[in-house]
């Protein structure tokens, strides 16, 4: 047993000396093997991997897929996987005797269903071994999931059936189920509900009817309190932006037909969760949780796909019993950068529907309409109930929107074809060995906003309008990377366009500061008021005060910060897909990296081309990029679903 566990730990030393798994991992490895003297390589190997797979955004690591086939749990190259083959050899095949071997092990508890625990740094669960800060939040967001699904609200069915028919005057096309009606019924009658689809399939467009629904059919419209949130403020501010307009819209269209004229007071500033939750110095914690929630009877979450496991569980503990949630999100897109996938599980099963017969009649009562037969279930899942995805796209109908449905699909040969159409189609294809073409398309589509910088206007009253200007100018193109490092990664090419813009006269680089610099924030800071993912610009506001200060959107105004106080920013001519979630560009730049990574999937292909508005450029060094990057799915292990579906 000696033997085998100093084998083990020099392989996983080896292994964190080559980088192949964190410092981190392996002293976790090390922890347990001092606080079981009895945990032999079975009991390291699976530490030091619950550890690596936590950073790559898994929550467990599930020891049947670890055991048949290790390069689809950790999708590393060829040498560490060798490693870890040769040392998987001298220990038991079969998954049954590692969760043995594990159960016994006085690191390691063996979930039962409660939350107690006596300090153990692991949790066996069936055949997941979890850290037991996710085997926790897992726990307790399905708990809360399951409460919620489990109660219902009483509903007027007449009474809504007639608002409902005022907020949807259209009929539906012949054949086709309005799922933005349906939505709304579902989330009228649960505490939570969950809302997916596609760009342009209307997600906050059906969030803006709910509230007028809810508003319309409240008993105290005076009490009600309604929160916006999102995950990054560049989210949170498009959506009060769009709940705005779509409320505005709704009241010059009915007048006085139905009561909304006060529905927009009741709604505050949409935040970030940061910001709703309350962040707390030195902390990991928020101000508000189970003991001080927050003071609010519906949240509306945008972009939840973004929102990892820890988060999620935050947001459900701090909301009060009575309040309703609707999460508003794309299942298809990139989850979040840290551990946990909780909008795709949630939406596993979202394409299907799998109503029971007593939804269609709820449905059919209140909307007017009949859910088909293929969207029928009885033994569809509590979950199911309150999940709706809205499936026809208002916004991408073109070739845009047909090669995001090829490339969501799998169909890499038909994403080729558009790519291939020509000079006609709003999507192009660049092939190149070198960042050349990368680096021109960035003079080409940044010159719009630095030549709007140079029209700077003389007087106090047009400053404002300048600054927002410059901002929305710059947000009409972007150049997104699926890796950060390296030539073709953020950090090489943002050294690059910096170079090729001075060079070509667009601006003037001295030091790290200089007018025109566009940043990305990259952690909170609540004192200064900007939030992980902002986008803000170095600009000289006003001849009386020539220092730069960084200009940021706020809505429909701006807000400027001295850039001396900015400590946490990078340059963002260039960021990764991920950055870009909850964002959109009128021409939006998607680089590959020449040689296969593991990052380059087809969630990061399908979320940077549906950040495109009208125009989409492809820039990869090789035909096969796209294809590879189609062929590779994002796949996170995780147990909340089987946690919320638990009988």
């Amino acid at each position: 047993m000696t033997g085998q566990r100093e084998a083990v730990l020099a392989a996983l030393t080896e292994w964190a000396e080559r980088g192949w798994i964190r410092r981190l991992d392996l002293a976790l490895a090390r922890f347990v093997a001092v606080l079981s003297p009895s945990a032999d390589g079975v009991v390291l190997v699976s530490t030091a991997l619950v550890a690596h797979l936590e950073a790559q955004g898994h929550t467990c690591l599930v020891l049947d897929e670890l055991l048949a086939d290790p390069g689809r749990s950790l999708r590393w190259g060829e040498a560490p996987l060798a490693a870890l083959d040769q040392l998987l050899a001298d220990l038991p095949k079969d998954p049954a005797d590692w969760i043995d071997v594990l159960s016994r092990c006085e690191a390691v508890k063996h979930d039962d269903g409660g939350l107690d625990d006596s300090g153990e740094p692991l949790v066996l669960s069936d055949d997941r071994l979890y850290l037991r800060r996710y085997w926790r939040y897992e726990r307790r967001v399905a708990a809360d999931v399951r409460t919620r699904l489990g109660r219902f609200e009483t509903v007027d069915e007449p009474a809504v059936r007639r608002w409902l028919d005022l907020l949807f005057p259209d009929a539906p096309v012949i054949g086709e189920v309005d799922w933005q009606k349906v939505a709304c019924a579902i989330a009228l009658r649960g505490r939570l509900t969950i809302v997916t689809g596609g760009p342009g399939t209307g997600k906050t467009f059906t969030a803006a009817r709910f509230l007028a629904l809810l508003y319309a059919a409240a008993d105290d419209r005076d009490g009600l309190r309604i929160a916006l949130t999102a995950p990054t403020g560049k989210a949170a501010a498009r959506l009060e932006q769009s709940i705005g307009e779509a409320l505005a819209a709704l009241h010059s269209s009915l007048g006085e037909a139905m009561p909304l004229r006060e529905l927009s007071d009741r709604i505050g500033p949409a935040c970030t969760l940061h910001g709703l939750l309350g962040t707390r110095p030195d902390t990991r914690r928020f101000r508000h949780d189970a003991a001080h929630p927050l003071d609010v009877d519906v949240v509306i979450v945008d972009e939840a796909s973004m929102v990892h496991v820890e988060m999620m569980n935050a947001l459900l503990v701090a909301l009060p019993a009575q309040a309703r949630v609707l999460l508003l999100g794309d299942k298809d897109q990139l989850a979040s950068v840290e551990a946990g996938a909780v909008l795709g599980e949630l939406c596993r099963d979202a394409d299907r529907a799998r109503y029971t017969s007593d939804t269609a009649r709820y449905l059919k009562a209140t909307t007017g309409l009949s859910i088909p037969d293929g969207s029928l279930d009885e033994a569809g899942s509590p979950l199911a109930q309150q999940t709706v995805m809205l499936r026809r796209s208002r916004r991408f109908s073109g070739d845009i929107g047909r090669l995001a449905q090829a490339v969501n699909g799998g169909d890499a040969e038909a994403a080729i074809r558009l790519l291939q159409a020509g000079s006609a189609s709003p999507i192009a294809w660049k092939l190149s060995t070198s960042t050349h073409a990368v680096l021109d398309l960035a003079s080409e589509g940044y010159r719009t906003y630095l030549e709007a910088i140079r029209r700077r206007p003389t007087s106090i009253e047009d400053r404002s309008q300048w600054l927002r200007t410059v901002l929305d100018a710059f947000d009409t193109f972007r150049i997104l990377c699926a890796v950060r490092e390296g030539e073709w990664g953020v950090a090489g090419l943002n050294r690059a366009i910096v170079e090729r813009l001075a060079q070509d006269g667009l601006l003037t680089n001295s030091g790290e500061w200089y007018e025109g610099r566009p940043v990305i924030v990259t952690r909170n800071d609540h004192g200064l008021g900007v939030f992980n993912g902002d986008i803000g610009i170095a600009l000289r506001v006003s001849p009386e005060a020539p220092n730069l200060r960084a200009c940021f959107s706020n809505g429909t105004k701006v807000r400027t910060v001295g850039v001396g106080r900015l400590g946490h920013v990078e340059t963002a001519f260039a960021m990764t897909v991920h950055k870009s979630q909850g964002s959109e560009f009128d021409h939006t730049v998607l680089v590959l990296p020449p040689e296969g990574n593991p990052l380059t999937t087809r969630e990061l292909a399908y979320t940077g081309i549906t950040r495109a508005r009208s125009a989409f450029t492809l820039v990869s060094a090789g035909r096969e990029a796209l294809a590879d990057a189609i062929a590779q799915t994002t796949r996170r292990s995780s147990g909340l679903l089987g946690f919320i579906e638990a009988p």
